[in-house]
């Protein structure tokens, strides 16, 4: 774990908001429309609404989480569908007071 790296994609605001609504999707999100729930987690398209952003900006950030190990991807058919990794999460605050 590179807790620096980490901490540089946790430097923006939005990317911290995103992994705040991907905590509790069904109340930050609309009804999936390709797949029955929230289990694969939200797709990039309603992340791009929330936020406002460009698509290019939104996927970018996404990428930056997702190569921190703070978030999983997974694809259904041309769709990809983001949540959270817990258990990543949970190490980095360890990590983070252990340290600290």
């Amino acid at each position: 774990m590179d807790i620096i790296e980490i901490n540089k994609v946790l430097s923006n605001q939005v990317r911290i908001d995103m992994l705040n609504w991907l905590k509790k999707p069904e109340e930050n999100f609309p009804k999936q429309v390709n797949v029955p729930n929230f289990d694969d987690g939200v797709c990039v398209c309603h992340i791009q609404n929330k936020t406002g952003l460009s698509q290019s900006t939104v996927s970018h950030y996404l990428t930056m989480l997702q190569k921190a190990n703070l978030l999983i991807a997974t694809r259904h058919g041309k769709w990809t569908y983001y949540r959270r990794n817990e258990n990543e999460i949970l190490k980095y605050i360890q990590t983070l007071s252990n340290e600290l």
